[in-house]
């Protein structure tokens, strides 16, 4: 072990010995913590800033460190029975490096990948290992992913834009009947069609839209600046003056 990775295992140690905070916590209260610093490494990676990125994977790895520590204490495993069950699962999954196999390209291995997966799993449920916690888009995402590299998937790109335009058509007869329930239906079957189009683009759906609200976000403070400027706020515009503030703010992006 390297002498950082020593250093913050002997302080992981520490304060779980002496801080009163530290030895109250439990796999369950670091849930929360965990997710935490999780969606702050992609805020880091979105960021394009190294040294975020280099402090949050510093915070993800203390909670890896704190957690195993815990269950090093209940008897379960320590931090070198996690390092070694990782590396024996990647050499396993990649014959192509480790074993004298091959692959022609990343799609080869995304395949090869699933499958070793699914020959090794105790479940008849090739979609079982993904985490219900996951958020919903990124549940899709996975999900879709991982039946199209065991052969599940559309034909062509132009195929998903059409099931999209046919569930958009299906979520308008819910609307015009009144069925709330079928409208929701329509609706998540419209979003999992789009999140399928996103991953034959090869677009990450769970960024497109975190950029996305990020450019809402911005020019929606364009919009509420433009309203203080004519000596009112944004809920005094009919939509009509809005739609006008948020063009101009398009245009000065």
């Amino acid at each position: 072990m390297s002498e950082g990775l020593s250093r913050l295992v002997t302080l992981v140690e520490t304060l779980r010995r002496e801080c009163p905070w530290d030895r109250e916590q439990t796999p369950e209260t670091l849930r929360t913590y965990v997710l935490e610093e999780c969606y702050e490494v992609l805020d880091a990676i979105d960021s394009g800033d190294p040294d975020a990125l280099a402090d949050e994977l510093g915070d993800l790895l203390f909670q890896v460190l704190f957690l195993s520590r815990i269950a090093s204490e209940r008897g379960w495993f320590d931090i070198e029975a996690v390092a070694d069950r990782i590396v024996r699962k990647m050499t396993e999954r990649h014959p192509h490096v480790f074993a004298g196999g091959s692959a022609a390209d990343a799609q080869e291995v995304r395949q090869g990948w699933e499958r070793r997966k699914q020959r090794g799993s105790a479940s008849a449920d090739p979609l079982g290992s993904v985490p219900v916690s996951l958020p919903a888009l990124a549940a899709a995402y996975r999900m879709t992913s991982r039946a199209a590299d065991l052969g599940f998937d559309w034909e062509r790109d132009s195929d998903v834009a059409e099931k999209i335009e046919e569930e958009l058509a299906e979520w308008r007869e819910a609307e015009q009947s009144g069925d709330r329930e079928s409208e929701e239906k329509e609706i998540g079957d419209l979003l999992f069609s789009i999140v399928n189009l996103a991953r034959r683009r090869e677009v990450d759906p769970e960024s497109a839209l975190r950029r996305a609200q990020s450019r809402f976000r911005s020019r929606f403070a364009k919009v509420a600046a433009k309203a203080r400027e004519s000596g009112r706020e944004v809920a005094d515009f009919d939509a009509a003056a809005l739609d006008r503030f948020w063009e101009e703010a398009k245009a000065e992006e």
